[in-house]
């Protein structure tokens, strides 16, 4: 074999190796993604004070429960639709919701002392796996999971009100 057909040789196994392991690798990631909308069972959320979490709702249910300006505890079943649902997947994944820490709760006295600060827990549930992240308003760790979180719940809240109005 001449010095030419050697290299090309070598190059096409190394090149071929790392084409092939590639397609291996991805392929099994993509294919076992844990957070697949064909997976995808329910959204549940809980927000209010600390103490008493007044607001919910259940995707999986239908429940819908909040606290009207009359402090009186209101009742209902909303259902969001399939459209609703797949923009507030696409919204967590875009968000990255999936990297964000679970507990983003502030464990201080002081910032108890007379303050009703709102606290947030948010859940995805899929067939195997699912996300649980629970949230304080004044959490003071890493501001971009803070950001995405936030922005994540803020949207949920947001859908659950169109469902409402409609």
């Amino acid at each position: 074999m001449s010095r030419r057909s050697k290299t090309i040789f070598l190059a096409l196994c190394i090149i071929g190796s790392f084409f092939i392991y590639c397609v291996y690798y991805y392929s099994n990631m993509v294919k076992n993604a844990p957070f697949r909308y064909s997976d995808f069972e329910y959204i549940s959320i809980q927000y209010g004070s600390r103490d008493s979490m007044l607001n919910s709702y259940n995707s999986a249910t239908q429940d819908y429960q909040y606290l009207n300006r009359e402090n009186e505890i209101v009742k209902k079943k909303l259902k969001l639709t399939s459209d609703d649902l797949l923009f507030l997947h696409r919204k967590a994944m875009e968000m990255g919701f999936w990297n964000v820490d679970n507990d983003m709760t502030t464990h201080r006295a002081d910032s108890l002392e007379g303050r009703m600060v709102p606290r947030y827990i948010l859940e995805y549930k899929y067939k195997e796996k699912g996300k649980t992240v629970t949230m304080d308003a004044d959490y003071p760790g890493n501001q971009k999971m803070m950001d995405a979180a936030k922005t994540t719940i803020e949207t949920v809240l947001e859908r659950i009100n169109i469902a409402n109005a409609r």
